[in-house]
């Protein structure tokens, strides 16, 4: 059994593979720190699981997903973000993930997540088991449901102040592609400037603040997993 551990901070994989080993003893573990590195290694060779986090360095996340779900479908993606399940957690398991994971989950649960998905189910909180709950009864989705993963990633990239030129030469795509998006995410959004989208963003808990330097306390032992 292989399963690979994709996040890039260092310390908070170390801790990820301290705990599966130990739940897991018979299991290769791997490790990638950018999703570029995680799809090298996916091409490279097969994985039963993968725990993604879904906003690395390079690529997003999302798109390394769908790739796994279209060329590597046999293979298990468990996402592991900060970001709260109640606002991604249905985007990733409607882009084929078998479960969505937050980081300050407890070490434990994270064993039962992978556990479960390796046996081919779905792991599904039960923060995230009332959204979709409610999610079967209404007809209407939240502006941002309605954002393509595309423009759902430059949305991101935009409320952490990186300019169109900066965006277009992360994502390997036209500033002109870029200004397309942005405008269309303003539309979806019913915003009409930046500042109104950082508002909207902050507003349903999808802006993360701009990273820092990584410093020797991330990832360390605390209430999450470690």
């Amino acid at each position: 059994m292989k399963i690979l551990i994709a996040d890039d901070h260092i310390l908070l994989r170390q801790g990820l593979k301290q705990n599966l080993a130990e739940a897991f003893p018979d299991a290769d573990l791997y490790e990638a720190g950018t999703t570029q590195e995680t799809m090298e290694c996916i091409r490279n060779q097969p994985f039963d699981a993968v725990v993604l986090d879904i906003f690395m360095p390079g690529r997003s996340g999302l798109e390394v997903l769908d790739d796994i779900r279209r060329n590597h479908p046999s293979t298990k993606v468990l996402v592991l973000s900060s970001a709260p399940e109640e606002q991604l957690g249905l985007r990733v398991l409607q882009g084929g993930a078998s479960g969505y994971l937050n980081k300050q989950t407890a070490p434990e649960e994270l064993i039962n997540a992978v556990g479960k998905v390796l046996n081919g189910g779905k792991y599904v909180s039960p923060a995230l088991a009332e959204r979709l709950a409610a999610e079967a009864g209404r007809l209407r989705q939240t502006p941002h449901e309605r954002l393509s993963d595309r423009e759902f990633q430059v949305m991101r990239l935009l409320v952490q102040g990186k300019s169109l030129k900066q965006i277009a030469a992360e994502l390997n795509i036209s500033a002109k592609t870029v200004s397309t998006f942005h405008t269309r995410i303003w539309e979806k959004l019913g915003v009409s400037n930046d500042v109104e989208l950082l508002r909207y963003t902050l507003a349903h808990g999808l802006a993360d603040p701009v990273p820092g330097p990584k410093t020797a306390s991330e990832g360390s032992p605390g209430k999450g997993i470690s």
